[in-house]
């Protein structure tokens, strides 16, 4: 891999300030998922370097708590500051070792680093109360503290700005960080504690440690120094570690998976819809928590919508994310392609037809050929099950009663998007939707400002925006008596 700086390839844990590898040398290698080579091979650290490193975070938190936020906030701009210096080098690691396009990459670190920037000034206001009294003598006032150790658990299909939007709150409300990235993806992690370091975050503050999840993340949900743990991945994997949590009683957020229908209405911009549709279904090969899982078309419409997106769909270059002009990388894993092969095979073997693509891709490997299916049906596993790939089963409906009944008929509530120029319907069908987030007429939903988030099965809590630093920090109530009158 070509670097400018050659030191963000970091291969060893970063933990209580030290570049550590394991004691007994074990090692998990990272592999390219476009060729299959390897890249390199990190640590797999045991539970108990796991939970030394927790106490290097924990020994750092009383001096991190008391530093003032505005100081908290200079070393995360000078940690952004460095990230978008470092640009280029960073989105080689990110596809690199996971697979996107390299302008995914950029987007996606940029991304990142203005979650970094919004909670360097955000750490500033987190703000009291004083609660009028109903005793003259007496005052009512609360405050908000941190936390404590915060753990963050991170997923592969965007190891970089997962990492820094869960990792900023919790920095900027002063409480020390443990990361563990998913190991298919650890290198843009721990090229972010190389840039951390040079930052100047004191040592134990920000710690990257790499292994097996049923040892380092199963000491970070049950290690008493850890106070929060962050987590986005599977609902399986989500409900494993909330149940570990409880052992603890620690606070949890989770971003689970999703199921996200795309509701296209009669009246929509056509245009605007099928454009839509490509970004929310083919970004990062599909395999995002909030891309489209199944679209959910009016009858009069239908027809046209699936015309204009497999002809958009066709325009896609499928290739290693590091080629010029490709905008459609492989899958992660070998495990990730069959299932995408499965729940394709299944639902044309109970009906349904493909329009463009429908299995692996010729080049082999782990790509899969972007994909347009019709005729499916919501009992088929394609719409029912997170598919994490590039295929977008399209469904029809009759009117907007049918729409929303489809569109909630899962366990899952992460995201969902509708299409439509009546600002009536916009307001019924958004508020009748039961997810986290509705997108109208727009697919981005990402950003530092709002809150991101699903219910149900889909999770617990939200990342970005004011609500983003709740739950890294607790209320304290103060009582002030004997004041007289």
């Amino acid at each position: 891999m070509e670097l400018q700086n050659k030191a963000l390839l970091a291969t060893k844990c970063f933990s209580g300030g030290k570049w550590l590898v394991a004691a007994d040398g074990r090692t998990i290698p990272v592999t390219n998922p476009a060729d299959g080579q390897t890249l390199a091979e990190v640590p797999s650290l045991s539970r108990a370097e796991t939970a030394r490193t927790v106490a290097a975070a924990q020994a750092a938190w009383p001096a991190w708590r008391e530093m003032s936020a505005v100081k908290r906030g200079e070393i995360l701009r000078r940690w952004q500051q460095l990230i978008m210096a470092n640009l280029e080098d960073l989105a080689r690691i990110l596809t690199s070792e996971q697979g996107k396009p390299l302008a995914e990459a950029r987007a996606e670190i940029t991304v990142g680093g203005g979650y970094v920037v919004w909670y360097a000034e955000e750490g500033r206001r987190a703000y009291g109360e004083v609660i009028p009294s109903p005793l003259g003598d007496r005052r009512l006032l609360t405050i908000r503290q941190p936390v404590g150790v915060a753990a963050s658990i991170t997923p592969w299909n965007f190891p970089s700005s997962m990492i820094l939007r869960k990792v900023a709150p919790a920095l900027a409300a002063g409480c020390p960080v443990v990361c563990k990235p998913a190991s298919l993806t650890p290198l843009s992690a721990l090229a972010l504690g190389v840039l951390a370091s040079e930052a100047g975050f004191p040592e134990g503050v920000f710690n990257v440690v790499t292994g097996r999840p049923d040892e380092v993340g199963a000491e970070l949900a049950t290690n008493p120094g850890v106070r929060k743990l962050s987590f986005t991945g599977s609902t399986a994997v989500g409900k494993a570690l909330m149940a570990q949590c409880a052992s603890t009683v620690k606070k949890v957020s989770l971003e689970l998976g999703g199921n996200a229908p795309f509701i296209v209405f009669d009246d929509a911009d056509l245009e605007a819809a099928v454009n839509g549709a490509l970004g929310c279904k083919y970004r990062n090969s599909g395999q995002t928590c909030i891309c489209t899982n199944r679209f959910l078309v009016q009858d009069g419409i239908h027809d046209a919508f699936v015309a204009g997106l497999v002809a958009k769909v066709k325009e896609l270059k499928v290739g290693s994310g590091l080629e010029e002009g490709v905008t459609q990388g492989p899958l992660i894993d070998r495990a990730s392609l069959e299932k995408v092969g499965s729940l394709v095979n299944q639902a044309l073997a109970a009906g349904a037809r493909p329009l463009i693509g429908g299995g692996p891709h010729p080049l082999g490997g782990l790509f899969f050929q972007p994909t347009v299916l019709v005729g499916a049906r919501p009992e088929m596993s394609v719409c029912r099950e997170e598919i994490f790939g590039p295929v977008a089963p399209v469904l029809r409906f009759k009117d907007e009663a049918e729409a929303v009944a489809l569109a909630n008929d899962t366990a899952y509530g992460l995201a969902s998007y509708l299409y439509t120029r009546d600002m009536g319907r916009f307001f019924r069908v958004a508020e009748a939707l039961e997810y986290g987030m509705v997108g109208v007429n727009e697919v981005l939903l990402a950003m530092p400002e709002t809150p991101f988030g699903g219910i149900k099965e889909s999770g617990l809590g939200r990342e970005g925006g004011r609500q983003g630093m709740d739950d890294f920090l607790v209320t304290k109530y103060i009582l002030a008596g004997g004041l007289g009158k």
